[in-house]
């Protein structure tokens, strides 16, 4: 028998790392070797963070690219990178630095930062609590998800796609526990992009394809 699915509560902590770049070279070099907590962190953190940062610009190597270099073209083409699009935050590395790269090839001057805006290396740490809350049929969802709190939402449906197998969301690895009853809703969840929109609006989402699918 399936065990029923537990549902987490969590909360993001930042760390400082106390490594900083004040020019976009000194951003590419400590990219290379920061670790990959710190990556994760500066394009995921926001979503839980109370942030009043510009919201055209998803990840925080965007923000600063155009508030600390004033570099406006380099901010647009970070803000377009989807960290989901990789299999992993080394490949996401990758990305970030042949950006970057570029970018330095078209400018004989290397923009810097003023003092008071260098970009600081920050790296996440997860703290997880257990709500008690356990749903045993898929039906269930229905009710409970728009009651999940947006650290629930972040656990199961964001980070769950760093610590599962197959970097999946943690409702879709439960439901696929049921065979192939349920690959309607699965392709339906596996649609959902969950980096251009808020905490809130992927709860919506998510409760609202829960619903239209249980009521068919």
């Amino acid at each position: 028998m399936l065990d029923p699915f537990a549902v987490k509560d969590c909360a993001l902590i930042a760390v400082a790392t106390g490594e900083r770049a004040h020019n976009l070279r000194e951003l590419r070099d400590r990219l290379e070797t920061t670790r990959p907590g710190c990556i994760y962190y500066h394009f995921w953190g926001g979503l839980l963070r109370p942030s009043f940062d510009d919201p055209e610009y998803q990840n925080d190597f965007a923000v600063w690219a155009y508030h600390g270099l004033h570099d406006r073209f380099l901010a647009e083409r970070l803000a377009l990178v989807d960290p989901t699009d990789f299999h992993d935050l080394e490949d996401l590395r990758r990305e970030l630095i042949e950006i970057i790269e570029e970018r330095l090839d078209e400018n004989e001057l290397v923009p810097w930062a003023a003092a008071n805006q260098q970009f600081h290396f920050t790296r996440s740490q997860i703290v997880v609590f257990d709500t008690r809350t356990r749903i045993s049929k898929p039906e269930e969802l229905k009710e409970q998800i728009p009651q999940l709190t947006v650290g629930s939402v972040f656990y199961h449906f964001v980070d769950a796609r760093r610590r599962t197998l197959s970097r999946n969301d943690d409702f879709s690895e439960w439901l696929k526990g049921f065979g192939n009853s349920h690959s309607e809703l699965l392709a339906q969840i596996a649609a959902m992009d969950p980096y251009f929109k808020s905490l809130t609006e992927l709860r919506s989402q998510l409760g609202a394809i829960f619903k239209e699918y249980t009521g068919k």
